[in-house]
């Protein structure tokens, strides 16, 4: 006796799985480099900010010298916070600048206090919202050249924001957050991601 098989509809996929959400060419998302790189570096260093207030919220109850949060580190010869403060604020304005074609500001590392580092990380956000949407896009083959001491690395626009101005960026922006949770300031998640939005 031949058994009939009951047909079964497939199940319809999930709203946010339908073909027109994915439609290539129709209602693609639009990246643009800027949007991807100096957008995310003002984010992260705004950020950055909101991390220090806190540690001087923090220090001053608990009766912490911000001297203390700005030598400590992670150990294992890693650099302690003051460098991390420093070295992104350089990954920042170097990476937006040589995105755009034009020279970074000099800011020799000779910050010995909280309020200096603040001020560093404010004239880094200056200089990256000052250049504009026009120097950067359309700039994802501009070739970019960084030489070490026994090495050179070359790049394009695209690859250099991608492989290594954002992932060096975010390390450092990461490791004074870490650093800063290490020694007690209450900083969480959020934090991190839009701490620069939280309400004051």
């Amino acid at each position: 006796m031949r058994m009939l098989r009951q047909r079964v509809a497939p199940a319809a996929p999930p709203h946010y799985l339908t073909s027109r959400t994915f439609a290539i060419g129709e209602n693609a998302l639009s990246l643009s480099l800027y949007d991807a790189s100096i957008t995310v570096y003002l984010q992260m260093l705004r950020n950055l900010t909101h991390f220090m207030n806190k540690a001087e919220t923090y220090a001053a109850e608990e009766h912490v010298e911000l001297s203390t949060l700005m030598e400590a580190s992670l150990g294992h010869g890693m650099a302690p916070f003051t460098r991390q403060i420093q070295f992104a604020s350089d990954a920042a304005k170097s990476g937006a600048a040589r995105l755009a074609g034009v020279e970074p500001p000099s800011m020799p590392d000779t910050e010995t206090t909280f309020p200096e580092l603040k001020e560093r990380i404010a004239r880094t956000i200056a200089f990256v919202e000052s250049i504009k949407r026009d120097q950067v896009d359309g700039q994802e083959g501009r070739a970019v050249v960084l030489t070490f001491p026994g090495r050179t690395m070359e790049f394009t626009g695209q690859s250099f924001l991608l492989t290594f101005s954002l992932p060096n960026f975010l390390f450092h922006i990461t490791t004074a957050y870490g650093i800063l949770r290490s020694q007690g300031v209450p900083l969480g998640k959020m934090d991190f991601l839009a701490g620069a939005q939280a309400p004051t």
